[in-house]
């Protein structure tokens, strides 16, 4: 019987796609190890809610991370602005303040990431 990407075959050989970890016969749409679900966001057109005020969060950058439950990756991005900020004043010296721009771009990629960030926050708190 073929079978199609919608309806994966039960084997032992089905991996999470974002730890590798194997998924179980009775559970092929999510991963007991990484929290992945199958489908998370392909039935939405836009951001959520949540999306939004981990963005808006992100004007202090990692706080949308923490807000999305990242918290390694928030903390580092919390204690790694100050350094930031340091390197882009270093980069202004040497060019003649065009170094500067670079700080607005580290601050509107770390929001955007916050935005697209899987949320592992809202799982854990609907999983019950």
């Amino acid at each position: 019987m073929p079978t199609t990407d919608a309806n994966p075959p039960l084997t032992e050989t089905n991996k999470c796609p974002l730890c590798d970890a194997t998924l179980l016969p009775a559970k092929l749409n999510e991963c007991p190890k990484c929290d992945w679900v199958r489908g998370y966001r392909s039935n939405e057109t836009g951001g959520t809610f949540r999306d939004r005020v981990a963005l808006c969060l992100s004007v202090v950058p990692g706080l949308g991370h923490l807000y999305k439950g990242h918290w390694l990756l928030g903390a580092i991005l919390l204690l790694g602005s100050g350094f930031a900020i340091f390197a882009c004043i270093v980069a202004a010296t040497a060019s003649a303040g065009w170094g500067l721009l670079l700080l607005p771009l580290y601050w509107v990629g770390v929001m955007m990431h916050a935005y697209f960030l899987e949320d592992r926050a809202l799982h854990h708190h609907t999983r019950g």
